[in-house]
């Protein structure tokens, strides 16, 4: 697939299997009672699979790493760690996301988009770099319009190999939710404060240096509107290889789950390129980052759980991963009440059993 196959993805909206997928969640709830959020998601995934019974095989959570330039400049040190030692940390279960992606049967796998340093080989490593990272968006593009079309591509061919029916997307690196954060300013005509503020506890000289920095990277990509210009402008190889990876993921009719602001941002690119993509994703969230709540609202969405979380991202996706098993199991796996009837009958000549017996 070509970005300019844009076709191949089809919207979800089906009037009459939508119709007939809340009569089955319908039947469920009233024989059980109502099961709340589950029922709208079960009816999301029948859609996504254009099935009455859809059926998840083969899930991966894939954490796209790279580096970003404007790190430089004293903004987005993220724990303090190396991109490189947390893609270790990941790959050597010694994150959350790690264990609970194991424990919930993901496939977890790293992607190194555009690490700075060289990985070594590791089973769970998907060795992909476009560039050593990217260079600083507030004096330069932040990668040339080839290495974004070639981030795109890279994703495309990740997505187009996967076995299963879900992928599972988020961000590892330095400068990542910096660098996306910049995107949905310009996608959204919004203030990119709007997206970097954590919460009220943020410290204000932290604000205004961050703010300095990014308004600066502004100020020299004001031209850039068109998607892969903007792609270009602001940076992030793991934010082109995502578009990539969710554009081929929709034209296979996979859930996309999208967890983080980096995976948002990602996702927005994608839709200005075919808008259907967005009909495939479920959104999910790993902190409570305020600037991930602007984020949403450009979806008109909420994360399906909400567990004060301040993690990687990643973790949310892993923890609500078993929610969306449950919804699909809804519509697959639990039986009509007149078939359990049906097959509870004792055949001719049986005798019942009685208490006391």
């Amino acid at each position: 697939m070509t970005v300019a196959q844009q076709s191949l993805i089809s919207p979800t909206a089906n009037p009459e299997l939508e119709k007939a997928l809340r009569d089955r969640v319908d039947r469920r709830s009233a024989i059980a009672g109502g099961l709340g959020e589950l029922e709208p998601l079960a009816v999301r995934l029948g859609l996504v699979q254009n099935s009455l019974t859809p059926r998840f095989r083969d899930p991966v959570l894939a954490l796209f790493a790279a580096d970003h330039g404007i790190v430089v400049d004293g903004v987005g040190a993220q724990w303090g760690r190396a991109t490189k030692d947390q893609v270790q940390m990941a790959l050597h279960a010694q994150l959350p996301v790690s264990v609970f992606a194991r424990l919930q049967g993901l496939h977890l796998t790293v992607v190194d988009c555009g690490v700075a340093d060289n990985l070594p080989p590791h089973a769970r490593l998907l060795a992909r770099k476009v560039a050593h990272g990217t260079r600083n968006a507030r004096t330069a593009p932040a990668m040339s319009l080839e290495q974004a079309h070639a981030g795109v591509r890279v994703g495309m061919e990740i997505a187009d190999n996967l076995p299963g029916n879900v992928l599972a997307c988020a961000s590892m690196g330095q400068g990542s939710a910096e660098c996306a954060a910049l995107v949905l300013s310009r996608l959204a005509d919004l203030p990119v404060r709007d997206f970097v503020v954590s919460g009220p506890t943020m410290r204000q000289d932290d604000l205004v240096h961050l703010l300095d920095v990014l308004h600066g990277a502004q100020a020299r990509h004001r031209d850039a509107k068109d998607p892969m210009d903007l792609l270009a402008a602001f940076g992030g190889h793991e934010l082109a290889v995502m578009v990539g990876a969710m554009l081929v993921a929709a034209s296979k009719r996979s859930l996309i789950i999208v967890d983080g602001i980096a995976a948002c941002a990602a996702l927005k690119l994608a839709s200005l390129i075919c808008a259907p993509v967005t009909d495939y994703a479920v959104f999910c969230r790993s902190h409570v980052h305020r600037g991930l709540d602007e984020a949403l609202a450009l979806f008109h969405a909420s994360a399906l759980l909400e567990l004060g979380m301040d993690s990687a991202d990643g973790t949310g996706a892993a923890l609500a991963w078993p929610m969306i098993r449950s919804a699909a199991a809804l519509l697959t796996d639990l039986h009509e009440v007149a078939e359990a009837r049906l097959s509870m009958r004792p055949e001719a000549g049986a005798q019942v059993p009685t208490l006391g017996a």
